[in-house]
């Protein structure tokens, strides 16, 4: 078999019934079957059935007579296979390569109210430096590089809101305390597209950190290196925005984020 065969479907329908899809997905309006049979080379007879077939399974719509689109069923689908993205799953084996890559800790975390929670980390005794925080451990928003990419995604009142409720409390004397020098933290975040924990939560201990988005451009969980204050490299920036853009392309990310 030809390569190029290798990606044709066995069964002649299938292979009719994408190219009617991939004709419905390129227009937002309803298709007449005229443009539709002229664009997949279709008999219109042909064309009809297969329609006909698509709009019984709700895979496609008519609107109006001789017009079609994509129906609701394929939102529902995608719905499922949406909700069954898991963002750690997706996230595990390349933060395995990201860690082989440093020998550094690598940490996955997501936001919940005025904390980060690590949900995965990946790690070894290579990296020279102990784990405080497991799985499971929290930590504030400002004083961590997963929790300011998620204030930089807030708007100034919110940012306002978060300092008043926590009172930005310090760890340790490299901490950000102030709001003055919090907004301009954050200013650098959305400049740069990565975040810095410059020994905020831990003495000896410093972080960076890229975001993962979701299908809608939403920041869902932040990816972090860790390592002890003299080890990090700047060389890794590159390789970890990398690294949180291979994971948010699994979640089906492909566009520029939305803002909250």
């Amino acid at each position: 078999m030809k390569a190029k065969d290798t990606a044709t479907p066995a069964i002649q329908v299938l292979e009719r019934t994408f190219s009617l899809l991939d004709v419905l997905a390129s227009h937002q309006d309803p298709v007449s079957l005229k443009e539709i049979s002229e664009k997949t080379g279709l008999h219109p007879s042909t064309a009809h059935r297969i329609l006909n077939d698509l709009t019984l399974g709700r895979l496609v719509d008519r609107p109006e007579a001789g017009t079609y689109r994509l129906g609701m069923r394929l939102l529902e689908l995608g719905n499922l296979v949406k909700a069954r993205l898991d963002v750690r799953q997706a996230a595990l084996e390349p933060m395995r390569e990201l860690h082989r890559y440093t020998h550094q800790p690598v940490s996955l975390s997501v936001r919940q109210g005025d904390e980060i929670v690590y949900i995965e980390r990946v790690f070894s005794e290579r990296s020279g430096m102990q784990v405080v925080r497991a799985i499971g451990g929290r930590a504030p928003l400002h004083l961590t590089s997963v929790g300011k990419l998620f204030l930089a995604q807030d708007d100034a009142p919110r940012v306002r809101a978060y300092a008043t409720r926590t009172g930005l409390n310090g760890h340790t004397r490299n901490s950000i305390t102030e709001i003055p020098r919090l907004d301009r933290e954050l200013a650098g975040v959305r400049a740069h597209g990565y975040a810095r924990d410059d020994e905020e939560l831990e003495l000896g201990v410093r972080c960076m950190a890229a975001g993962i988005l979701d299908d809608q451009g939403k920041l869902v969980a932040g990816l972090s290196i860790s390592a002890p204050s003299d080890r990090l490299e700047e060389s890794w920036v590159d390789r970890l925005k990398a690294t949180a853009q291979e994971i948010s392309l699994a979640l089906g990310h492909l566009g520029t984020p939305t803002r909250r």
